[in-house]
């Protein structure tokens, strides 16, 4: 039997253990002044994922732009060979194309901030539009090809609609379109500050399409319109809670938009709409999430995001009909000279090993082999790297296609072994061959039987990928976890892995592992709980203290919910008290740290 004392023990030695050694981390774009900055940073601003990410249609409807591996690629559909038409510095996403189809503008992380960039695609050069180190995301152009319509933090921190007239590769005469409100609505993981993203234009150019959760308290928000000029009022259209990822897009026609919805589900689909708002059904099926959707400019195809592989992947749906075919890439043109790293990772025996790996070029960006899950720290250290690290795991053996130049591979197995660092200089169309022997770590003063595990996972929950508990058990291979309990959550209705709950040990367990499905009870009140080893059925609803729901009222207490998962035999504790220092004798009641905290944090 495993001793749950020992692992408990372990998991908060390297707690304050790991505390103590990160004072000079600080989040990923901490110049958002929002709380739970998970949650928007995971499931609503740009991830560096090996597949696609994000796509935009060319004029003619048979070439694609998209976002993959912190680049920007252009493919035909009907072809296997996918172009690279930027190559940083910094990681590029979310491109869209102009109506005359010279242009293409985008999201650029560099250098701390997001800023809009824009790319002529007649010379390959770049010019930066947006400055001054704030975030900005989704940049749209009009119908004509003469504004851009953007979500920006410039003022204040918070997501705003902006636009700007775009000229010859320049952006200008920049407006805030959307006015801040403060709301006096109860809300606990969203800022008291109305928020307004993904901006979308009408195909006649005059409104401004965009997801807001004025006058909600949980969630996202609906569809709201307004004229596209500075301080139109705005109106709701539609609501429904859209957890960060609808993206609107109207058809040609203007008739109707697709978005992607979970619409009480677990998982995202593609939906279509009225334009002007109505009753909404799904034109895409899955238990898994399609999201992204773009509609081509003939009107026959709409191009979006799926992770039905686990993975990101490209697809498009003919309009109508319904079939689905996926834009496989097989060949890639680089703009720069690149070469190969095949990597070993073996333990002290000389066998090939499971680890988390981190490569990064001297470009300061990050690599990973083309069908890995790249991950991402939530904070670094500014004075050690330019972005937050980039990893992906390995079974023990990858290929990673990097630029020719030097190149830093760091290894990590867990708490038992050293992490271990190597450079290796890469010739241009050659492979060079790295192997990593991980070495033990000596454990003084330790009883040698306990053993490491993580308590505290969500399967799916939030991010671009779909999980498997047998990808899962991968993943903790990686990080040398005998342990894992998997906590089903909600997050608003959805509820992304209560089809895996059993009372009993999942199938991916084995004689050295063990996943368990567990819960965390969410409530807006009384914090959250840990219940592990539930012996027959999750305690629904799930949450309590949700404000405007049938969920409103703070009962069943915390107290009330251990005494129910006790007499199932589960262990219950409070999974995360806190998520920022408290400073009882001078913060003010709010759900938002003030500016000027924050900044300091």
């Amino acid at each position: 039997m495993f001793s749950s004392r020992r692992v408990f023990s372990w998991i908060c030695f390297f707690f304050f253990l790991g505390a103590s050694c990160v004072a000079q981390r600080e989040p990923v774009l901490k110049q958002i002044y929002l709380p739970h900055s998970y949650y928007y940073r995971e499931m609503y601003l740009p991830q560096l994922t090996t597949g696609p990410s994000a796509v935009a249609w060319s004029p003619n409807s048979q070439t694609v732009i998209y976002s993959m591996a912190g680049s920007l690629w252009r493919q035909n559909v009907a072809s296997t060979t996918a172009e690279q038409v930027t190559a940083g510095p910094g990681y590029d996403y979310q491109p869209d194309c102009s109506p005359d189809g010279r242009w293409v503008v985008f999201a650029r992380y560099y250098q701390d901030a997001v800023e809009l960039w824009s790319l002529d695609l007649q010379d390959g050069r770049t010019n930066r539009l947006t400055s001054g180190g704030a975030v900005n995301v989704e940049p749209r152009f009009s119908p004509d090809g003469t504004r851009i319509a953007f979500v920006s933090t410039t003022y204040k921190g918070h997501f705003h609609i902006f636009a700007g007239r775009f000229e010859n590769g320049e952006l200008r005469n920049v407006q805030q379109l959307t006015s801040e409100n403060v709301s006096s609505l109860p809300r606990y993981y969203y800022s008291q500050v109305d928020h307004e993203i993904s901006p979308v234009w009408s195909r006649d150019g005059s409104e401004i399409l965009f997801i807001s959760n004025r006058g909600h308290i949980h969630g996202t928000g609906g569809f709201w319109l307004m004229k596209a000029e500075p301080g139109a009022e705005p109106h709701e259209i539609y609501y429904e809670e859209t957890t960060w990822k609808a993206r609107p897009d109207f058809s040609p026609d203007g008739k109707r938009m697709v978005y992607a919805s979970y619409l009480g589900r677990s998982w995202h689909q593609l939906w279509v709409m009225p334009a002007a708002g109505g009753d909404v059904f799904p034109i895409s099926y899955g238990d898994y999430d399609n999201t992204n959707p773009r509609w081509s400019p003939d009107g026959a195809k709409i191009a979006f995001i799926s992770n039905c592989t686990g993975n990101t992947t490209l697809w498009i749906q003919t309009i109508p009909g319904g079939t689905q075919s996926e834009i496989v890439t097989r060949e890639r043109k680089y703009l720069r000279p690149i070469g190969k790293v095949r990597l070993q990772v073996i333990d002290p025996n000389g066998t090939p090993v499971e680890a988390r790996v981190f490569i990064a070029a001297q470009d300061g960006r990050a690599y990973a082999p083309d069908d890995a899950w790249m991950h991402a720290d939530d904070s670094f250290n500014r004075a050690e790297r330019p972005f937050e690290a980039h990893y992906f795991d390995t079974k023990g053996t990858s290929e990673i296609t990097v630029p020719a130049g030097n190149i830093h591979v760091g290894v990590m197995r867990g708490f038992e072994y050293e992490f271990e660092e190597r450079n290796v200089e890469v010739v241009a169309d050659n492979e060079s061959e790295v192997t990593v022997q991980l070495r033990p770590i000596e454990m003084r003063g330790f009883d040698a039987s306990w053993i490491s595990g993580d308590v505290h996972v969500h399967m799916n929950y939030a991010g671009t990928y779909r999980n498997t508990p047998a990808h899962l058990a991968d993943q903790a291979a990686a990080e040398n976890l005998s342990i894992v309990e998997n906590l089903v959550v909600n997050k608003e209705q959805r509820f992304p892995d209560i089809g895996y709950f059993s009372p009993k040990l999942d199938p991916a367990s084995n004689e050295h592992f063990v996943l368990q499905h567990a819960q965390e009870f969410h409530t807006s009140y009384w914090g959250h709980l840990g219940l592990l080893n539930l012996t027959r059925n999750l305690i629904l609803p799930g949450y309590v203290a949700y404000p405007n729901t049938a969920a409103a009222s703070p009962f069943p207490t915390n107290a009330q919910v251990a005494e129910l998962a006790h007499e199932q035999g589960a262990l219950v504790g409070y999974v995360h008290p806190l998520e920022n220092v408290p400073h009882p004798e001078k913060d003010p009641l709010t759900y938002e740290l003030p500016a000027d905290e924050s900044k300091n944090d």
